[in-house]
C-alpha cells in the first residue's frame, strides 16, 4: 500500500514538473506592440505601399480573401454602410493573387472609394503577427496608430463604428 502511495506522489510529482517545464506561449506580437504593424502592400497597379504613407486617421486593417464567402458577405454589409465608414482609412489586405484581388475590387467598385486601400501581403506577415485564425480579420487603430480592438470573422458595421467611437486603445 505504501508502495503505491509512495508511486502516485512521484507521478504527481514528475506530472507537474512537466507541466512547470513547458514555456508559456509567447503573447502575439500586436499585442507586444500595439501600433501600426510595419505593413508593405503591393498594390495593383503594381506601387508598394508602407504603413508610414497611411493618412493620420482612425484605420481599419481587414485582413480577407477574395473567394472567401464570410469576406464576401461582410463586403456586401459594408457597402451599404460605406458612408457611415468614410471618415474611416479602410486597408484591406490579402495574399491571394493579384488577379483575384482585382476582380474582387471590380465586383465591389473599391477603386472609387477614397478612404479604401486594397493590396497584397507579399511578405505574407499579417497572418502571424496577429495570429489570424478566422477571415474576416479586423485591427482597429486610432489616429496615432494605437491599436483599439481586433474582430474575428464577420463583425457587423455597427460594432466597429462603436469600438472606434469609443477609441480607448487596448
Amino acid at each position: 500500500m505504501k508502495w503505491i502511495l509512495f508511486l502516485l506522489c512521484v507521478m504527481a510529482g514528475v506530472d507537474n514538473y512537466g507541466q512547470q517545464g513547458k514555456p508559456a506561449q509567447q503573447e502575439a506580437p500586436y499585442k507586444q506592440r500595439p501600433t501600426l504593424p510595419p505593413l508593405e502592400l503591393v498594390l495593383p497597379d503594381s506601387n508598394r505601399i508602407t504603413k508610414i504613407e497611411f493618412k493620420k486617421q482612425p484605420t481599419l486593417i481587414m485582413y480577407f480573401s477574395p473567394d472567401c464567402d464570410h469576406c464576401i458577405k461582410q463586403m456586401e454589409e459594408m457597402n451599404t454602410r460605406i458612408e457611415d465608414l468614410k471618415r474611416i482609412q479602410i486597408v484591406m489586405v490579402t495574399h491571394q493573387p493579384m488577379p483575384e484581388l482585382v476582380q474582387f475590387i471590380e465586383k465591389f467598385k473599391l477603386a472609387s472609394q477614397s478612404n479604401i486601400i486594397t493590396g497584397r501581403d507579399v511578405k505574407f506577415m499579417l497572418p502571424g503577427f496577429y495570429r489570424i485564425k478566422s477571415l474576416p480579420y479586423f485591427a482597429l487603430y486610432d489616429k496615432k496608430g494605437n491599436l483599439i480592438t481586433t474582430f474575428e470573422s464577420n463583425t457587423k458595421v455597427d460594432k466597429i463604428l462603436k469600438a472606434f467611437r469609443k477609441n480607448k486603445p487596448v
